[in-house]
């Protein structure tokens, strides 16, 4: 695995180096935009709405649209001179007893590897954390932009769970939430009974996602057994590049040149 971020965790005068790895992967199976008549892939390419020219990556900034429809633009140099102490260092808030924190709130997960010097500090919050169950509520800078997070033991691992702010969760607004519903003791004890007899242990390694099975099956079927150059039976297939791209590549998707 590949360091996506080094600095230190940081509370009282405890400083922890450490690096930081992704410690999940996507597996969902994705595809390639091609022309439907002879498979050559669609380019997307950047035009300007206001004087219709194709502009190249190097000419894009980054605009900030208010409500009212005013535009600003703001460059990389404004950016880097804003405030962010946490750019490189893991700043601990406080601890707090990990039921207290909400799933709903967790966002992606990694994994905090210890720097040679570091690896007896390092361990000794672990043990504390797990001993005590308890978690630590940091702010961390990653991709310039602070984020809330927990780090939290898991498998001898100090573990980093980035979480939403709380301004970021929605309300939930629904009809029937402003409605009276009865339910019967008798229901609930039926379908507490049903619960009762199909709970079990969890067992993560038994699950596995039949569709994403089904279709690297079709697949390896179409391409005639031979998946050496596209998606194989244990590996995702070839990433989409229109996936997964922020707001502004969005709004150029119907922008796709017909002429790829």
């Amino acid at each position: 695995m590949r360091a996506m971020w080094k600095g230190a965790v940081s509370f009282g005068l405890v400083s922890i180096t450490v690096r930081l790895y992704a410690a999940t992967e996507e597996k969902s199976v994705r595809f390639r935009q091609v022309h439907r008549d002879d498979g050559g892939r669609i380019t997307i390419r950047r035009f300007c709405d206001d004087c219709g020219t194709e502009v190249p990556y190097r000419d894009i900034a980054k605009g900030y649209e208010f409500d009212d429809g005013r535009l600003v633009v703001v460059t990389d140099d404004e950016l880097a001179e804003l405030p962010l102490p946490t750019v490189r260092t893991i700043e601990v808030l406080k601890f707090v007893h990990t039921e207290e924190i909400d799933p709903i709130l967790y966002n992606r997960t990694y994994y905090l590897e210890p720097e040679d010097i570091a690896v007896t500090p390092y361990a000794l919050l672990r043990n504390a954390l797990r001993k005590s169950r308890r978690v630590a509520i940091v702010k961390v800078a990653l991709r310039q932009v602070e984020r809330l997070a927990t780090i939290r033991e898991r498998d001898d691992m100090l573990v980093l769970q980035t979480m939403l702010w709380p301004d970021e969760l929605r309300k939930p607004d629904f009809p029937f939430l402003r409605e009276t519903t009865a339910v019967r003791p008798a229901e609930l004890a039926m379908t507490i009974s049903l619960i009762d007899s199909m709970t079990d242990h969890l067992d993560p390694d038994g699950l596995r996602d039949g569709y994403r099975t089904a279709l690297l099956d079709l697949l390896a079927a179409k391409a005639g057994g031979d998946t050496s150059d596209g998606a194989a039976p244990d590996g995702p297939a070839p990433e989409d590049t229109t996936e997964g791209l922020g707001p502004s590549h969005a709004l150029q998707r119907g922008r796709v040149a017909r002429t790829a």
